[in-house]
């Protein structure tokens, strides 16, 4: 039973959005320490644990050729030298590519067309459910997914081939059709001079696939500039052919039947996906049954014994969606490499996907599982202690594609995904400080010297929603405090970065490199002359970028979630950003004389005639201060100090102004602070008694072995100097910001 509980208190969930609120119903792993913390002046230096964050996998096919040969339903894959052919043909315009000539037969099905997606990647038919495919053609993922767990999800989804697939990348696609092949070109740049961006200057990824009409496709790396993609094919493989692996028999001690484990089943499906079934001792609650919200299913599988677990499945009951019954209740399966969608019957609950690599060639694996029911404390109801596995029957479609041979195979899919470090569990982050230095932070912000598996260079957010010194908890904005033992604070801690920001990346840059310059009025760039204006130098400030990340994410400790009730009707001003038709100026402004907040909103000027002009957008570049509403949330004015505000609704373009702002037309709503209240109650503590000094540990991560270089050290220390600045500033001098790690 002791290494259940060791199995099970090695695991880390993340949910990568924007914010990341709490589950209601769902347990909050505790965080851990996952380094070594020291000081350096005013900032914190964590050193990792040696692969705390796993290793990084990085593209190593430039050069060289992939050649991927059918032979029955399956693959042989060798990597060749490079295979380049010179003539691209004409241009594509759209996603959509149709052949003439002849079909390409793929996936059990000939294709006389096919997606082709601007980010790297090819997909046949329509996804299941309608789903999966991108906006720019291709294939598609989550927005903060990573590479190195979407390459997994994108099994069984529609069939694909991933050239060399990779979010956010642009450029120009090229076609060219013969009598027994066609040719796909890809000339691309990774995203450039934004916020979220790594480079100032276009970058060049050179790629080709040759698709032909035997079937034999051929991908070919000529200039790769990115380091980090998924590359492989994907066809479909739903024959259901299944081979029993192992049965663990369990006797469950006095847990309800719909919760009581009998066994569980593990099986190869089709010889490359893990099948997995709890046999329950009675029929488990179907779905639309609201008694299966936060009924959770869940087994862990890892390398050794004693060993950490490299994968963890669950299925959940839940609200995801609206789908499937009363209120939309039903089973949800997640975890890293599983296939989407759980099936229910009778007294079973399945689910299926691919094991990660570190599992992969292993005789034995060790297994555990257990069912959690609802709750603050998800109380355990049945546990299935540890055993190990012998895996037999599975073949891995995940691979090392430069050192695969011919001789390997055949394959029924194979892939590569080429990524950097993991993502840090932001309670780890919090607690490996916190348990060093003491609870004496009110917000971390994370900065590195090596990149993590994310394709945008910034950060989400999140945290308890501590009280601060004081402790307690912030009513009436919105959002409740949760979790504090979680980030091992006593009730101060209460806001975080997810992940370190890295040095290299454009919002660590002091500024844009000289002589760029950018249209783009969401990039720092377009306002070089207008910020330089206000500096002695006839430069723009310095980390403009860095301040409108931190002060964005921060922000978000008080806003933006509330809503105002008008006229007996509850609006919504948010949630999570402010409404794009919010009036939101700022109050004290960090840099030009109209503002919008850093939260979201925009500064409108009512014209009178049923239109209103925008003269401050919702997004956050240049940064910004934050609106009379912001300042109310965090407890730095007062209700009699918030200006009437409006909402406009049911926004339609209008054409724009002599100085180029765009005109709306819309539906206008008054709201007061007292409407806010009317819904959340008011604010406390209040302006009197609220917390008023604050301090941010500012801390650089370095990897296992290794010391903070000059530039991650200076770079820290100027954004530290400038947040403290900016706090103040935007604060109008109500509250002030320390950055003391001692």
């Amino acid at each position: 039973m002791k290494s259940t509980r060791y199995l099970f208190a090695k695991i880390a969930w993340m949910a990568m959005l924007a914010v990341l609120p709490a589950s209601p119903q769902g347990r909050q792993e505790p965080g851990r320490s996952i380094g070594t913390v020291s000081t350096q002046g005013n900032l914190v230096v964590m050193t990792l644990d040696q692969d705390a964050l796993g290793k990084a996998n990085l593209f190593d096919l430039v050069r060289h050729t992939l050649r991927f040969t059918p032979e029955g339903d399956k693959y042989r894959v060798e990597n060749l030298p490079l295979h380049w052919e010179a003539e691209f043909g004409a241009e594509i315009s759209s996603g959509q590519a149709s052949l003439h000539q002849f079909a390409f037969p793929f996936s059990g099905k000939s294709w006389d067309s096919f997606s082709v997606g601007i980010t790297g990647s090819i997909s046949f038919g329509a996804a299941p459910g309608g789903g999966g495919r991108g906006r720019g053609g291709g294939v598609s993922i989550d927005r903060f997914a990573q590479l190195q767990e979407a390459a997994r999800t994108l099994v069984n989804t529609m069939p694909a081939i991933c050239v060399f697939f990779k979010p956010r990348m642009s450029g120009t696609r090229y076609l060219k059709e013969m009598s027994d092949q066609v040719v796909i070109t890809w000339s691309l740049t990774e995203p450039v001079g934004g916020i979220q961006d790594f480079t100032w200057m276009p970058t060049v990824n050179r790629f080709q696939a040759v698709l032909r009409k035997d079937g034999s496709i051929d991908l070919s790396y000529d200039q790769i500039a990115a380091k980090d993609a998924i590359v492989g094919i994907y066809p479909l493989v739903a024959a259901g052919v299944e081979k029993e692996i192992a049965v663990i028999a369990h006797e469950p001690a006095g847990a309800a039947a719909n919760v009581g484990v009998r066994n569980i089943k593990l099986a190869a499906a089709d010889g490359i996906f893990l099948k997995v079934t709890f046999e329950m001792r009675g029929t488990v609650l179907p779905e639309g049954d609201p008694g299966l919200a936060g009924t959770t299913y869940r087994i862990a599988f890892a390398r050794a014994e004693n060993a950490p677990p490299d994968a963890v499945w669950m299925v959940r009951g839940g609200g995801f969606g609206g789908r499937a019954g009363r209120g939309g209740l039903r089973y949800n399966a997640s975890g890293p490499g599983v296939s989407p969608g759980a099936k229910i019957t009778g007294n079973t609950v399945s689910m299926q996907g691919t094991l990660p690599a570190a599992l992969q060639g292993r005789a034995r694996i060790a297994v555990s599982a257990e069912v959690t029911l609802p709750g603050a404390a998800a109380p355990m109801v049945d546990q299935v202690p540890l055993q190990l596995v012998k895996l037999t029957g599975l073949q891995s479609p995940e691979m090392d594609l430069s050192t695969v041979k011919q001789s390997d195979g055949p394959f029924a899919m194979a892939y590569e995904s080429f990524h950097y470090l993991a993502l840090p569990n932001p309670r780890d982050l919090t607690c490996t400080v916190i348990k060093a230095l003491g609870d004496k932070f009110d917000m971390l912000a994370f900065y590195s010297d090596f990149r993590v598996d994310n394709q945008e260079a910034g950060t989400p957010s999140t945290g308890p929603l501590g009280g601060g010194p004081s402790g307690g908890a912030v009513t009436g904005i919105g959002a409740n405090q949760r979790g504090l033992e979680s980030y091992c604070s006593q009730g101060r801690f209460q806001w975080q970065f997810i992940q370190p920001v890295y040095v290299g990346s454009n919002q660590m840059q002091e500024r844009p490199p000289a002589g760029v310059t950018d249209t783009n009025t969401h990039n720092i760039a377009a306002y070089d002359h207008q910020l330089g204006e206000r500096s002695p130098d006839g430069r723009m400030p310095p980390y403009d970028y860095a301040m409108s990340q931190i002060g964005h994410e921060m922000g978000h400790r008080w806003s933006a979630f509330v809503s105002a009730k008008v006229n007996g009707e509850t609006i919504p001003l948010g949630p999570t950003h402010w409404a794009r038709g919010l009036q939101a100026p700022v109050a004290f402004p960090y840099q030009r004389p109209t503002e919008a907040s850093a939260m979201g909103g925009g500064v409108w000027q009512d014209n009178y005639d049923g239109t209103f002009t925008q003269l401050d957008d919702d997004y956050y570049v240049p940064a910004t201060g934050w609106s009379y509403l912001d300042l109310y949330l965090m407890g730095l004015i007062a209700p009699s100090e918030v200006p009437d505000f409006f909402i406009l609704r049911n926004l339609v373009p209008a054409g724009r102004d002599g100085n180029g702002h765009p005109i709306f037309k819309a539906d206008r709503t008054k709201v007061t602070i007292q409407d806010v209240i009317a819904v959340e109650g008011p604010r406390l503590p209040d302006v009197d008694h609220a917390q008023k000094k604050f301090n941010t540990g500012m801390v650089v991560i370095v990897e296992h072995g290794a010391k903070p270089g000059k530039e991650l050290i200076e770079r820290t220390n100027a954004i530290r100097e400038r947040w403290m600045d900016y706090w103040e500033t935007t604060t109008g001098h109500r509250s002030s910001m320390t950055t003391n790690p001692n």
